[in-house]
């Protein structure tokens, strides 16, 4: 299996472990044939998003014990499905990225320029 590959054509980064994000929970933004979300791209979740995704039904901020998820705030780094990342764009509540902890699949839904224009650093966890 090929090593997964960032938007910057790198070795996918950590996006974060705690808490633990990623598809698989494997504190990586990486994804297969299952994650019909694209659960891709790694952002530092803002007050402005979490209102945003919340308000199309997918509120991040409630934890949900059962699924190990335990709720975001901001400044949470999770990985985000690109169609709702882009969505969120679209409506001017676009969250920053990681952009070496976002899979090179986003790119099928977003372009690197959007992606650049809302970037942060890594940062280790």
């Amino acid at each position: 299996m090929a090593e997964a590959r960032n938007v910057l054509g790198g070795p996918l980064e950590t996006c974060c472990t705690d808490p633990v994000t990623g598809f698989y929970r494997d504190g990586k933004c990486n994804t297969g044939a299952g994650d019909f979300g694209a659960h891709v791209v790694c952002a530092q979740v803002t007050e402005a998003f979490l209102e945003f995704t919340r308000s199309r039904g997918n509120d991040l901020t409630t934890p949900a014990p059962a699924f190990g998820f335990p709720g975001l705030k901001p400044g949470d780094r999770w990985c985000l499905c690109a169609a709702r990342w882009k969505e969120a764009l679209d409506a001017g509540a676009a969250p920053p990225v990681v952009l070496a902890s976002t899979h090179a699949l986003a790119l099928e839904y977003i372009s690197l320029d959007e992606l650049e224009q809302h970037a942060v650093e890594s940062r280790q966890d």
